[in-house]
């Protein structure tokens, strides 16, 4: 077991920050933790860790063949730019419910990514990504490789935001099995692992040969946050931008080598 001390503004930083209009984005990126998503569309940007899972599954289904990237990593200003063109030709009501306040926005994180089957003409703000085909394949095999698709239908009181059946969001690995399986929204699942506080329960997640657990860790309100945990298994630490931390751990299923 080994002691790691977690200061608090880490809270704003990991796979699992929640992004939304209540909780703003408070991390910064840095330019070379960027990679352009694929040759096709070098001028769009994303986490390297999330490209990395990305080519992989558009790889596996020749995705880029059929699919183009829209839209990835955005700094604020572009945010702003892309708010206010979109209230001057869409009005209020439009961008309110399609693009993030500045600040607010899950592209700001490095960690989203807007889709659209290719065709002549795009819609940038509301590109078409429908439920058939490729569009649908994709979204079928995405949690498998850490994306969830982000604002789904009938969840829009939940996350604030229009129905986007073109926006993915990189959680990674079991985080958007577990969120898929259990029809979450990301919202809903920082809410649903306060349940399982770190060394006393935890959500397991289980495939062939690995059992994942995975915990909350409340951040400390006065001083930095210490944990105590066993570094002999693999593990991540994400903050959750609200109030602490995701903790996720791999152990091998017995039996199995």
């Amino acid at each position: 077991m080994k002691t790691i001390t977690l200061q608090h503004s880490l809270i704003h930083s990991g796979n699992l920050i929640l992004v939304n209009a209540k909780y703003p984005f408070q991390g910064s990126i840095q330019k070379d933790t960027l990679s352009p998503v694929s040759k096709t569309s070098p001028a769009v940007f994303m986490n390297s860790s999330a490209v990395k899972l990305l080519s992989s599954l558009m790889d596996k289904l020749h995705g880029w063949e059929q699919i183009t990237a829209v839209s990835g990593w955005r700094c604020m200003q572009e945010q702003k730019e892309i708010y206010a063109a979109s209230l001057k030709e869409n009005g209020k009501k439009y961008t309110e419910q399609f693009v993030a306040l500045p600040g607010h926005s899950e592209h700001e994180t490095g960690l989203a990514i807007d889709l659209a089957l290719k065709q002549e003409d795009i819609d940038f703000i509301c590109p078409h990504f429908p439920y058939t085909g490729i569009c649908q394949v994709f979204r079928q095999n995405a949690a498998a490789y850490g994306f969830i698709q982000r604002y789904p239908k009938s969840k829009e009181a939940v996350t604030g935001i229009g129905h986007e059946p073109w926006h993915f969001r990189y959680v990674g690995i079991p985080h958007a099995d577990i969120i898929t399986e259990r029809d979450l929204t990301l919202e809903e699942y920082i809410a649903f692992l306060r349940q399982y506080p770190y060394g006393k329960k935890y959500c397991l997640h289980k495939n062939p040969n690995m059992c994942i657990s995975v915990s909350y860790l409340e951040a400390s309100k006065t001083s930095d946050t210490q944990i105590q945990i066993d570094d002999s298994l693999p593990y991540t630490i994400s903050g959750n931008n609200v109030d602490g931390f995701i903790i996720t751990q791999w152990r091998k299923e017995r039996g199995n080598g």
